[in-house]
């Protein structure tokens, strides 16, 4: 069973190509994480969890999740990534995780894809994006390869960057960058609600027929990047910048 998290698509992507290559269920756990959900799961296949990456490990709300939520039939879990660059020293935490719910870890993958963190870094434009989703399909490939055949993912070399980055980084990052304070919506809003209803955290309501911001962001990126209009900032940093979600 392939579970995914995805807000501009890039995981989404990678789970469902992995998902027709071993010809596995895939599943979104978008309406589990947004409902609160942590009913029982069932799965006599290797379970594979496809996330982004959020400063340099997987996002805390599916760390929440995977915690909270029984897992039954089969023990082994496989977990494939999406960056816009690299997952640092993220499995090194996967595997500590897996050793608390007593599920065998057979690994992590980095797919990287297209930046899609609008708030610091710079999105590409389309043509770009293709390229770099293109270059990500054999890493995608290999990583399905070795789910079917059962063989754990190879282990990657992890430098004192890469553990700084997952540790110390990461811890500050969320109190630090992620909060939803510098969003808000331009005039070219249309009070079509769409950010509201792609928020996994239901942080966002409209007010006055205008998106208004709570406190529980986990900065998914998906109200800015999905918004048709186009009508959503993120500070100055995100003006003039391509909005992007995974056209793939």
């Amino acid at each position: 069973m392939i579970y995914y998290f995805s807000g501009t698509g890039n995981s989404e992507y990678a789970a469902k190509r992995i998902g027709q290559l071993i010809t596995d269920e895939v599943g979104s756990l978008f309406e589990k994480i947004k409902s609160r959900d942590f009913s029982k799961i069932h799965s006599e296949r290797a379970w594979v969890i496809v996330v982004p990456t959020y400063a340099w490990r997987i996002p805390r709300l599916v760390e929440e999740w995977l915690e909270r939520t029984p897992f039954a039939g089969s023990k082994e879990i496989y977990f494939v990534m999406t960056c816009g660059g690299s997952i640092g020293n993220a499995g090194s935490y996967l595997k500590k995780l897996c050793a608390q719910k007593n599920l065998i870890y057979r690994g992590c993958a980095q797919i990287v894809m297209p930046e899609n963190y609008i708030a610091l870094f710079t999105t590409p434009e389309r043509q770009e994006a293709l390229k770099i989703i293109g270059k990500a399909q054999s890493a995608i490939d290999r990583a399905a390869l070795l789910i079917q055949s059962g063989e754990s993912f190879p282990e990657p070399s992890c430098s004192v960057g890469d553990k700084l980055n997952s540790g110390l980084v990461n811890r500050l990052f969320y109190p630090v960058f992620v909060h939803a304070k510098k969003f808000y919506a331009t005039d070219a809003c249309i009070s079509c609600g769409k950010c509201v209803r792609v928020c996994p955290l239901e942080n966002i309501r409209l007010k006055n027929a205008r998106p208004v911001w709570g406190d529980n962001c986990t900065h998914c990126m998906a109200c800015i990047s999905r918004c048709p209009k186009e009508a959503i900032e993120y500070g100055t940093h995100s003006r003039g910048l391509p909005r992007y979600v995974c056209m793939k």
